[in-house]
């Protein structure tokens, strides 16, 4: 189900008056795809993502789920913020299933194959207290994917995380991307992350957001971060991202 995203303007109002998150955003998303969002910030990514879920219906403009209008919250947008946001008195399977009964034989067989794909076999019955961040994360990932989502959108999800732990839980992204199809779109401030996970990378500039360039990353999975091919890549993006800064401070 392709995505179609058209914001004329998102503004914010302040003790100074009315301030312009978005502008003239406009991306179209083919079924399937691994988006990776970056720019300064301030320039509106995460509003954007809650728009895409329905969580800010407060703007001029529209955003399309195939041919179904984003007026709303639904399972159609899974959601996954930078914190994993885990009820600490549930379990590893019950965070997963949430408001949905695991005493549902299909719901605990998807719960169970939801964490063998996250790869948590073994901590199913484990507390959010007995994990590391990293683990948090995928049970998140494990509870917005139950839903089957037609996208799933990823607010920072790494954000906090080491280098290694965040590396890793790339990967796992990446193998969940391959493995249910879905839909991807990605906010993040790491480079390297968006050249690595996205078939495309969207530039944005603020004062207002907008998109700045969509850049295809054509190179083949798994990527390799040390080939020549992937440090060209990221080049581009970092010279669009440096332009993006530099306008954005001289405004």
């Amino acid at each position: 189900m392709d995505i179609k995203i058209n914001i004329k303007d998102k503004s914010f109002k302040t003790n100074q008056g009315s301030v312009q998150v978005l502008h003239d955003v406009y991306l179209n998303i083919k079924n399937g795809e691994f988006i990776t969002v970056i720019g300064p910030s301030g320039c509106g990514k995460s509003t954007l993502l809650k728009i895409i879920a329905g969580l800010d219906t407060n703007y001029n403009g529209d955003v399309y789920l195939g041919q179904q209008a984003v007026k709303k919250p639904s399972v159609a947008q899974g959601f996954v913020f930078q914190e994993h946001r885990l009820f600490p008195w549930l379990t590893v399977e019950e965070n997963i299933a949430a408001d949905l009964s695991l005493k549902d034989p299909a719901i605990r067989e998807t719960v169970h194959e939801l964490i063998d794909i996250v790869r948590l076999k073994g901590f199913e019955k484990a507390y959010p207290k007995e994990l590391s961040g990293g683990m948090s994360q995928r049970v998140a990932i494990a509870r917005a994917l139950l839903r089957d989502p037609v996208v799933l959108l990823l607010d920072e999800p790494f954000g906090a995380l080491d280098a290694f732990t965040r590396q890793h839980l790339q990967d796992v992204l990446l193998q969940i991307w391959a493995k249910t199809k879905k839909t991807m779109i990605l906010v993040t401030h790491d480079l390297n992350e968006s050249v690595y996970l996205g078939n495309r990378v969207v530039v944005m500039k603020s004062k207002p957001g907008t998109v700045h360039r969509e850049i295809p990353v054509d190179l083949p999975f798994p990527r390799q971060r040390t080939d020549s091919s992937f440090q060209k890549m990221r080049q581009t993006v970092m010279q669009e991202f440096e332009t993006v800064n530099h306008f954005s401070l001289s405004k």
